[in-house]
């Protein structure tokens, strides 16, 4: 389990470099007490492991920029991937001019996955109105636009990014952005992948792998942003997937389904060295139902026989 006792840790993202699983997490002070204020106070932390479970801390590798800048209030959640001989971390970036209420997307770049250098051409990637709400519209205060998942294909470079549709009702505008590039330093951002209407109002912290040839996007949703109708039914948050025949869906909304949950939120899937599969997650409750902040032990993943990806243990 990854615990630090004097923060608070939440979404993550993980990098195999060989000889090293390096896990890379959203952090806050616990001296903040109250665990709802951690969000404007994150900043990216590091830790290394050898078994995913055993968990040694180093440097922080990215903390919120001087101002005035776009990530100068608070560094979200993001995925790191290779491209050549240098890491490459897409993340979520907010602003104190925009009270944390616009979120943006920008890039870090490292040689070793220790020391990190924001491009000075930041950020990369905006909203796009033609598709996606803005702080303007709808009913939501804050414009939805994070979480990058970074693949790369035979066509180029692909983003996938937390954000909701322009059209259709409030509580079920959540959406999978894409934008694509063919360097992965500009981007043209286009349709989404997945479409709105159905029951979540947003699909945050995306990711999508192959596992035994088949595709898999998973992204979680708490309760309180399910849509009114799936809350009075009993539904409730946690991590959830859908299948999907390549890593840019289309993914069929209606069909998702829960592979964890609710007490553990943000879910990755990482493929360890000896071929399997497994998940790990940020404690959202505890046994005593307060907000956990620590980094469950992986969990073995892998199809059952109604063909849904879940939890072996």
């Amino acid at each position: 389990m990854l615990h630090l006792p004097d923060c608070w840790v939440w979404d993550s993202w993980y990098v195999d470099d060989g000889q090293h699983y390096h896990a890379f997490y959203l952090k806050a002070s616990r001296a903040l007490l109250d665990p709802d204020r951690r969000h404007r106070r994150a900043s990216v932390g590091h830790a290394i492991s050898s078994d995913l479970i055993n968990w040694t801390e180093v440097t922080d590798a990215l903390v919120p920029a001087d101002q005035p800048a776009f990530d100068d209030l608070a560094i979200w959640t993001g995925s790191i991937v290779r491209a050549g001989s240098e890491w490459r971390f897409y993340y979520t970036g907010i602003s104190r001019a925009d009270d944390g209420l616009v979120q943006r997307i920008g890039l870090a770049t490292s040689p070793d996955l220790l020391t990190w250098q924001r491009y000075s051409g930041n950020p990369i990637v905006t909203v796009d109105r033609r598709w996606y709400e803005t702080r303007n519209e709808g009913s939501s205060n804050d414009e939805a636009w994070r979480d990058p998942w970074v693949v790369q294909t035979s066509d180029g470079w692909h983003m996938l990014i937390t954000a909701r549709s322009n059209v259709g009702q409030a509580d079920t505008r959540g959406v999978v952005a894409h934008a694509r590039s063919d360097d992965g330093i500009d981007w043209t951002v286009t349709e989404p992948l997945a479409q709105p209407g159905y029951k979540f109002s947003q699909l945050e912290v995306n990711q999508v792998v192959e596992i035994d040839g088949r595709w898999v996007l998973i992204f979680c949703c708490g309760r309180r942003e399910l849509s009114l109708d799936w809350q009075r039914r009993g539904g409730e948050g946690g991590i959830f997937a859908i299948n999907a025949s390549g890593p840019l869906g289309p993914f069929d909304t209606p069909a998702a389904y829960r592979l964890n949950g609710p007490n553990l939120y943000a879910g990755r899937l990482v493929h360890i060295r000896n071929g399997e599969w497994v998940l790990l997650a940020f404690v959202d409750r505890d046994e005593t139902g307060a907000f956990g902040g620590v980094i469950c032990d992986p969990l073995s993943v892998g199809w059952n026989a109604d063909g849904h990806l879940a939890v072996l243990t």
